[in-house]
């Protein structure tokens, strides 16, 4: 059973079929202790840092989500879910849940045809194996709509990468935890490839 947090952000329903037509049991909740307590969790999220923040504390979830990471629980965050995993967002500067130590930042271009969001199919390149990333060969591509894109602190968190206007990290991972800035519920077979590789993932 994979537990999706609720937290007001946003993209639940997505992963839930998503999760549905793979065969993966699944429930949506916000009950903080539903979530500290579950077998495994995914993240997601499409929204606002600061009031997604907000949101989390309110419903006790932020002490939730640490108290299962420490414990070793299998954690995969999507998009807002990935961005917040690290300790700082400029979007709304506020401090995250310092899962990762790192900060998410915002594209900014002096050449105006990058459009932001970074919005559509865009190829990854894997730069460290993960047995979330197995199954991926290179070309393949992810669907993307984001402002932000996460920053760790330190490389070795980084496992794969995109590009737009410049290389940023789209795959984060630490122990028990793996994040990914990109959509795998709406990136066809290869993301549904990625969602049943967690279903099975022991963390490391």
């Amino acid at each position: 059973m994979i537990t999706i947090v609720d937290y007001n952000a946003g993209n639940l329903t997505s992963v839930y079929r998503a999760l549905k037509y793979i065969g993966v049991c699944s429930e949506i909740t916000n009950n903080p202790q539903k979530i500290e307590n579950a077998e495994r969790i995914i993240f997601p999220g499409v929204g606002h840092a600061k009031s997604s923040m907000e949101s989390l504390k309110r419903l006790k979830i932020d002490a939730a989500l640490k108290n299962a990471f420490a414990r070793g629980v299998p954690i995969m965050g999507i998009c807002l879910g990935t961005q917040i995993i690290l300790s700082h967002s400029q979007e709304g500067d506020v401090d995250t849940l310092n899962l990762i130590d790192g900060k998410c930042v915002k594209f900014s271009f002096d050449d105006k045809t990058l459009k932001i969001p970074h919005m559509g199919w865009n190829d990854i390149k894997i730069c460290r194996k993960h047995f979330i990333l197995k199954d991926i060969k290179e070309g393949d591509e992810m669907y993307f709509v984001h402002s932000y894109y996460p920053v760790p602190d330190d490389d070795k968190n980084v496992y794969a990468t995109s590009e737009h206007g410049i290389k940023f990290a789209c795959a984060i991972g630490y122990k028990n935890l793996f994040a990914v800035q990109f959509h795998p519920e709406k990136s066809g077979e290869i993301g549904l490839g990625m969602l049943k590789n967690f279903s099975i993932w022991e963390g490391e």
